[in-house]
């Protein structure tokens, strides 16, 4: 995968998990897009763990795999980058 294709699905990713997780997230867009990338690293990972990563046709479960990284990896991400920004504030 190329490093532009990877970005531009990390975005679409990053911005799916972020409509489908409940609630607001507070991560900025270039937070979102390495958390998609990431989760999608993730998701193809399990897809060859499991053999799906290369079928004939369209590969909807390795591309669900991927959607689910996203979607694990934006639900922590955010919980995390809130508890990093709430410790730096002094009040």
């Amino acid at each position: 995968m190329s490093w532009l294709w990877a970005i531009i699905l990390g975005l679409i990713l990053g911005v799916i998990a972020r409509m489908i997780l409940p609630g607001k997230q507070n991560i900025p867009l270039w937070l979102t897009v390495i958390f998609g990338v990431i989760g999608s690293i993730i998701g193809n990972a399990v897809a060859s763990w499991i053999g799906v990563d290369d079928t004939k046709g369209i590969d909807w479960i390795r591309h669900l795999l991927q959607l689910l990284g996203a979607i694990l990896v934006v639900g922590v991400g955010d919980a995390v980058w809130n508890s990093m920004r709430r410790g730096n504030r002094t009040t």
